[in-house]
């Protein structure tokens, strides 16, 4: 009795160790169906597109040598030039957004850990309804808009007179004008009274009523025509669907070919460069100077975006010194990487001479942001 009892025990204990381990089974069940769900997001993260835009530091470029091709960025014709060392690079901001490049999962992701990243709404950037083509045009224009300025202001500098002029640049997609005035037409007056800026086009054309017409003077191809162009309404105010430029008369020939880069942000290091290829010596002292900033025709040095970007591009490129706009001074404070000296900057001459200043190593009262 007690024999057969305990080769029952030995059965039981036999028949238990055959039987599947049901809670392992459980447990490699849940981790494929993990693995799963994490390729699936993986893949989703990949694929969606977010709507947002991010920056991020951009590369340098010196204004002082050389451009795409290996050819020199800045070229003068017909009036002597200097060479020079040092550098003044103008910075830029790459960004990944926008329906040619939209942002992912992963992008976004990546860039809450990336502290010179900043992620803004793709809107900001890429308007609802704009092509990348029409953003790439806008880009373009800019660009050219502001090397154009850039160069009229270190002329104007050097003491050289330069006439300016204002252009019909394009025509908007429902331009009244359309058939009556064509790009490159070169506004005289209007009504009669001499106009001198795009602004003074603008407010004269407003001093109609939506619905009446506005007389233009124009020069076309060395011929002075006046014609007729009926307004339209725009948001309650008269407007002729007209985007205008303005254009410059220079006595040097001046050009400027930084590639493919868009917008007006390089302006300031343009004229800095122009500048001293005009005059004997090294405006830079042999110093790596970088910076930013648009410019106008009478020298203003304007605000830009992706100011913290740019600071770390300027570092990353190994400049000593930056030109920051003096209007972007509340984004550069606390944004400043070590080892990197930022002087604001509000005009032209302020920026050269700050650039001077730093060639002569007298530095101690340069305004900074604060």
């Amino acid at each position: 009795m007690g024999r057969h009892a305990v080769k029952s025990r030995r059965d039981e204990r036999a028949v238990a160790s055959r039987e599947p381990d049901t809670s392992l089974s459980r447990r490699s069940s849940v981790w494929l169906i993990a693995i799963f769900l994490g390729i699936v997001l993986g893949a989703v993260m990949g694929v969606v597109h977010l709507p947002y835009a991010i920056l991020q530091p951009g590369p340098v470029t010196n204004t002082l040598g050389n451009g795409p091709e290996g050819k020199p960025l800045i070229t003068v014709t017909g009036k002597a030039s200097y060479p020079t060392t040092g550098a003044l690079d103008f910075t830029t901001v790459a960004v990944l957004g926008g329906p040619r490049n939209p942002v992912n999962g992963w992008n976004w992701f990546g860039a809450q850990f990336d502290k010179t990243a900043t992620v803004v709404p793709e809107e900001e950037l890429f308007p609802k309804g704009v092509t990348s083509k029409e953003v790439d045009h806008e880009n373009a224009a800019e660009m050219a808009n502001s090397q154009q300025e850039a160069i009229a202001v270190a002329l104007r500098a050097l003491g050289q007179t330069v006439p300016e002029v204002v252009s019909i640049g394009e025509l908007t997609k429902d331009s009244p004008a359309k058939g009556v005035l064509v790009p490159g037409d070169i506004v005289a007056s209007i009504d009669g009274k001499a106009v001198s800026t795009p602004d003074a086009i603008r407010a004269a054309v407003r001093t109609h009523k939506p619905g009446e017409r506005v007389k233009f003077t124009v020069r076309r191809g060395g011929t002075e025509k006046v014609l007729t162009v009926r307004t339209t309404d725009a948001a309650g105010k008269a407007v002729v669907g007209i985007l205008l430029r303005t254009e410059f008369v220079f006595p040097t020939k001046v050009s400027i070919n930084a590639g493919d880069v868009g917008g007006p942000s390089a302006g300031t290091m343009f004229s800095l460069a122009v500048y001293d290829k005009l005059t004997p010596g090294s405006l830079t002292g042999g110093v790596k100077i970088a910076g930013t900033g648009t410019i106008d025709s009478v020298g203003n040095v304007g605000p830009i975006g992706g100011i913290r970007q740019k600071l770390v591009g300027a570092k990353q490129g190994s400049a000593a010194w930056f030109l920051a706009p003096a209007a972007n001074c509340n984004e550069v404070v606390g944004h400043v990487p070590d080892g990197l000296k930022v002087v604001k900057v509000a005009t032209f001459t302020q920026a050269r001479d700050a650039v001077q200043a730093i060639a002569a190593k007298r530095t101690t009262s340069l305004p900074t942001c604060k």
